[in-house]
């Protein structure tokens, strides 16, 4: 906390005054420039260099009694029994073992670029059949494979599984998720996928967002750095607001050095399109900082509707040979609350927009309709995207 005492008839308290006002403007961040400069590699990636999907179907053992139902997962059994073959072991005809301790599992794995066989990387085992559980589990060796049906990585390990679970006398307590869970390294890279990307003459970063000013601004800055490599001085061309053609030196052994200068250029971004994100199954209301709104007046009043309904039962006289009938007397409230007109004032910035929309108190549900009508009153000055 700062604190500051004025003296009376003293002039030596305003330059104090105006030394504290500074401090605090400082620690608060008020009056600072803006920081919108960001890197490359935050900013785009290399067309070609990415990772690779991987899938294979495993058998996890060791389970504590919690494996997949033999009769309702047959093909746990056959696994096993295809399994042990291979290892010699032959069950005899009409013998089907009851595998508590067992379950089939799909493993899936990112393989990532330029991965050299040996690396070890990460896999997800998830439960393919019944399994309640398959903590303490452990993944017998599964071969993964790529979308063309080639082997890329070999997994085997034991799994970790971030959650736990209890049951006793028909109670069950189940603590996150224990159908599925990881192996840290557990896969090892027997493949390597070719890439040559850098065998080119250009490479071509492609940017996460498509913006033709920040296309712009990134050809501009890396013809900035390295515009000295050709003898036009542009060595960047922005062929379409996603995509960047950079061309490479003549030399191979300079484009690694080459492209890790690349990727460290920093890069002003141009101003972000105002979009308000709408969840509306959610009913969650994300807005970014570009969101401005216009003076506008805005009534909303919620309208609800009461139905309760009372079992009755109609009893006949004494000796009328009636019958006994049960009926409903059903009681329907409509309660509609006031709706006042508020004057939203015209906001720039983002917190004042906040402030302007709380100011209404409306729920969730509500907001999204509020900021639909905004919007087609032309209040609203953003994009809704409703997901």
């Amino acid at each position: 906390m700062i604190s500051c005492r004025f003296l009376p008839g003293r002039r030596t308290a305003r330059p104090l005054g105006r030394l504290v006002l500074a401090a605090v403007a400082v620690a608060l961040g008020i009056g600072a420039a803006p920081a919108g400069a960001e890197r490359i590699k935050e900013l785009a990636t290399v067309q070609g260099v990415r990772s690779n999907q991987l899938i294979g179907y495993g058998l996890m053992v060791g389970l504590d009694g919690s494996g997949d139902q033999s009769t309702q997962a047959p093909f746990t059994v056959q696994s096993m029994q295809s399994m042990l073959s291979q290892l010699g072991i032959v069950l005899p005809p009409g013998i089907t073992p009851q595998l508590k301790n067992s379950a089939a599992v799909m493993v899936t794995a990112q393989l990532p670029a330029y991965a050299q066989p040996g690396q070890q990387i990460d896999v997800t085992v998830s439960s393919l059949g019944n399994a309640k559980s398959l903590r303490g589990g452990t993944l017998l060796l599964t071969p993964l494979r790529g979308a063309d049906g080639e082997i890329y990585a070999m997994a085997q390990g034991n799994m970790v599984v971030g959650g736990a679970g209890a049951a006793a006398g028909g109670s069950q307590v189940t603590i996150n998720h224990l159908s599925a869970g990881r192996v840290p390294g557990g896969a090892t890279v027997e493949r390597a996928v070719p890439n040559r990307v850098l065998e080119g003459e250009f490479i071509h970063l492609e940017l996460e967002a498509t913006d033709f000013s920040t296309a712009q601004r990134v050809a501009d800055a890396v013809n900035a750095r390295f515009g000295q490599l050709a003898p036009e001085g542009v060595v960047a061309h922005a062929l379409d607001p996603r995509v960047i053609r950079v061309r490479l030196p003549q030399d191979p052994s300079r484009r690694v050095g080459f492209m890790a200068e690349l990727e460290l250029i920093d890069v002003t971004v141009g101003p972000a399109v105002a979009k308000v994100i709408v969840n509306a199954r959610t009913g969650s209301v994300v807005m970014n900082q570009a969101v401005s709104l216009e003076t506008s007046a805005v009534a909303h009043g919620n309208l609800s509707v009461t139905i309760s309904s009372t079992p009755m039962v109609s009893q006949p006289n004494p000796f009328s040979q009636g019958s006994t009938v049960a009926a409903e007397m059903s009681d329907i409230t409509i309660r509609q609350e006031g709706g006042a007109l508020m004057v939203l004032p015209g906001a720039a910035r983002l917190s004042d927009v906040v402030k302007a929309l709380n100011a209404l108190g409306a729920s969730a549900q509500d907001l999204i309709a509020i900021l639909q009508a905004l919007k087609a009153a032309g209040s609203l000055k953003a994009e809704l995207e409703i997901i």
